[in-house]
């Protein structure tokens, strides 16, 4: 089912059907951990953790859907697919999305708004994203 649920999402500006290659899937993977190994560091400023740990989000969701045999260039949509490639529930996708947005206000219009809390649940979605693909390997 989830299967054709990314097939229902191939056509233009959507999700193009491309066959797995294992290592953009472990070049994803192994960016991802830096990034969000990184973001873990207290140290750093909320600013550079919440981009580190997007970033790392992302690649994560990228790489489920590249193992899932599918592509998209659209970040949001990557994000969108994570119920059908990990089986991820709305605990998870609600907050990518909100990180979504506020990643667009930061980068488009310069509005950096991180709030801790926010960033502590990036941060476990990101986690949690990591996890289940290391379940898939």
């Amino acid at each position: 089912m989830a299967l054709q649920n990314l097939r229902n999402l191939v056509g233009p500006g959507k999700l193009k059907e491309e066959a797995p290659n294992e290592r953009e899937f472990d070049g994803l993977i192994r960016s991802a951990a830096a990034r969000l190994r990184d973001a873990h560091n207290a140290a750093l400023a909320p600013e550079s953790r919440f981009d580190l740990a997007y970033n790392a989000a992302h690649s994560l969701a990228l790489a489920a859907l590249r193992k899932a045999g599918f592509r998209s260039d659209n970040r949001y949509l990557v994000f969108q697919c994570l119920p059908h490639t990990l089986g991820a529930g709305p605990e998870i996708w609600r907050v990518l999305d909100k990180c979504h947005q506020r990643r667009n206000l930061a980068e488009y219009e310069g509005v950096v708004d991180i709030e801790p809390a926010l960033l502590d649940a990036l941060i476990e979605a990101a986690d949690w994203l990591q996890r289940a693909l290391d379940g898939m390997r």
